[in-house]
């Protein structure tokens, strides 16, 4: 009876995942059958390694324990693992002390609201003014911005038509109540790699904090917290092939401690600055992935570098109408952000779902509407921000997968030319551009 009804069970299961799967759109269903779609949107997040995974997998059963459980052998091994995972991220920045200057976080976000926060709520009684770029990651812009309802004052700068801030326009922006300066190193959507090292000796010598979200770009572009004098830097595991849910913060604590405040009361974890129950396998899965990094990251940036080079040339000559946005030279090696005449990215995007998987930008602004403000603050034309699409090639990416992906980009863009509103207006001497959409 009960062999029956199992087998009828299984059935039944199997007829109802069939339904639900006619039901998908066709891209769902190719990605569930087994269909090859090429993963191109790396900056949103990345594959775990399958290294950081076999790092990571023993900390869910066999050394399970709490690593603040000091009186048996579990709670000692997560320790353990605890104690090299932020020797591996130190290692990778180039902190000299990683027990007192690694914070373990949930990821970027807490990082940098604990950075920006923090600093400025614990040297209030020094000063009231940030500085920061308009081209950072909403996470850090939001941040800085919300502090303004506790009587703070934040100065946004400009950056050029490449996205690059000015090192002489922090230093003027620098006055005697600034308490933080917060740029990124390597942007999310266009790649640009900020001049860290100059505006770090810009606020060592005017002695100001300065905070660094270093997500897209460490072990991509040369990084080092010593040399660049940084004060703070934001990482998350997800963008370097770790596991999502778990970040780090460094906090200087040489030659002069950092100050910060808490959001958080109830523990003794993370110098009490980030309290609670330590996330061990996403900690450990952390620490692996910044020490693949340290070790093959200059390697997979000279690869993806190369594919992503053939990509563009190939779309680029094979296609009128393409605009590269963002730098050409010190970038973020796997970014390629480009438009196209005449397409809108969202018709794109839909275009090509079945083969290859991409975005218009931030995945965390994704679904707002509004015009990137990166491509803005660069000053792109409102129809260059329309068309923008964000490739982000990454580690696991091969060069029959590029040329799949511009086979189907270049397919996509003729025909959705051939049959555009844009298309038509063109062929009656009408320039899109001049009409206010």
């Amino acid at each position: 009876m009960y062999e029956a009804d199992h087998v009828r069970g299984k059935a039944m299961t199997r007829e109802a995942n069939d339904g639900a799967l006619r039901k998908l759109p066709k891209s769902g269903r190719s990605m569930l059958l087994g269909k090859p779609m090429v993963y191109l949107d790396n900056h949103a997040t990345t594959a775990v390694d399958p290294r950081v995974l076999d790092c990571m997998l023993p900390y869910f059963t066999d050394h399970f324990g709490n690593a603040s459980s000091s009186t048996h052998r579990f709670g000692w091994k997560a320790a353990d693992g605890v104690d090299l995972a932020r020797e591996q991220v130190a290692t990778l920045i180039g902190c000299r002390s990683p027990s007192k200057e690694i914070l373990f976080t949930s990821g970027a976000t807490e990082s940098n609201n604990l950075a920006i926060k923090g600093v400025a709520r614990a040297l209030k009684e020094r000063g009231d003014h940030l500085v920061t770029v308009a081209t950072e990651h909403k996470a850090v812009l939001d941040s800085c911005l919300s502090l303004r309802s506790e009587g703070f004052r934040v100065t946004v700068l400009p950056v050029d038509s490449e996205g690059r801030v000015d090192p002489q326009a922090v230093a003027e922006a620098i006055e005697d109540r600034t308490v933080l300066v917060s740029v990124m190193l390597c942007n999310n959507e266009v790649g640009t790699v900020q001049p860290i090292a100059e505006i770090g000796r810009i606020t060592r010598s005017c002695g100001v904090l300065f905070h660094v979200d270093a997500v897209q770009g460490v072990g991509r572009v040369p990084f080092d917290v010593d040399a660049m004098n940084v004060d703070l830097v934001s990482l998350t595991a997800h963008k370097i092939y770790g596991p999502k849910g778990i970040g780090a913060l460094y906090v200087r604590r040489y030659p002069k401690r950092t100050a910060l405040a808490s959001f958080l009361d109830g523990g003794s974890q993370e110098q009490r600055v980030r309290p609670g129950t330590l996330n061990v396998p996403g900690i450990v899965g952390l620490g692996s992935a910044c020490e693949l990094m340290r070790k093959d990251g200059v390697h997979d940036a000279y690869r993806v570098r190369v594919l992503r080079d053939k990509f563009f040339h190939r779309l680029s000559t094979a296609l009128d109408g393409v605009h590269r946005n963002g730098p050409t030279t010190n970038n973020h090696p796997g970014n390629l952000n480009l438009s196209f005449d005449a397409i809108d990215a969202q018709s794109l995007l839909l275009a090509v779902q079945p083969t290859v998987a991409i975005s218009t930008g931030s995945a965390c602004s994704s679904a707002d509407a509004k015009p990137s403000h990166v491509l803005t603050a660069m000053g792109l034309s409102s129809e260059r921000c329309r068309g923008s699409i964000r490739f982000g090639l990454g580690r696991f990416n091969t060069e029959s997968q590029m040329d799949r992906v511009a086979n189907c980009i270049i397919r996509e863009v003729q025909r959705l030319r051939d049959t555009s509103y844009e298309s038509q207006l063109r062929s009656v001497n009408v320039d899109p551009a001049t009409l206010d959409w």
